[in-house]
């Protein structure tokens, strides 16, 4: 299931994506306010995601926050792993961050371990292939 805090960070993501074509940075209150995202939990968020390399920040008065790439260059499936970590439902066939079971007696015929590396290969392929840019279009076309 998808956290709070990963559903925060994607609405800022997407609320900068919408952003694109104003000129300097996007201001942290005005974030939060746009993407109702509480400013103290926004905060944190966004430090994670400048870490990353998906934000950059300018201090001072006229500071704030833009995309470091463009919209089309970061997915969702990246976000999300930079808040939450692997996409995998359970460690086994986690790609990034692999751990066996600990009550697994054969993992090579374990009917779990094959289902949840379906659900994870079909939730990358989705979230992966599903951009910043992308899902702000399908918004629009939706609304």
């Amino acid at each position: 299931m998808l956290t709070q805090r990963s559903r925060y960070a994607l609405r800022a993501m997407l609320f900068l994506t919408q952003q694109q074509a104003a000129t300097g940075p996007v201001p942290m209150n005005r974030i939060a306010a746009e993407a109702n995202v509480p400013r103290k939990f926004l905060e944190l968020i966004l430090a994670d995601l400048r870490e990353a390399g998906f934000l950059l920040s300018t201090r001072g008065k006229m500071g704030g926050y833009r995309l470091a790439r463009p919209p089309h260059l970061i997915s969702l499936g990246e976000i999300i792993r930079v808040i939450e970590g692997p996409l995998a439902l359970v460690p086994c066939v986690s790609r990034t961050a692999y751990r066996s079971c600990n009550d697994c007696r054969d993992e090579a015929t374990c009917a779990i371990r094959q289902a949840m590396a379906r659900v994870r290969d079909e939730t990358a392929r989705i979230l992966d292939g599903t951009s910043l840019a992308d899902a702000v279009a399908e918004e629009l076309a939706a609304a």
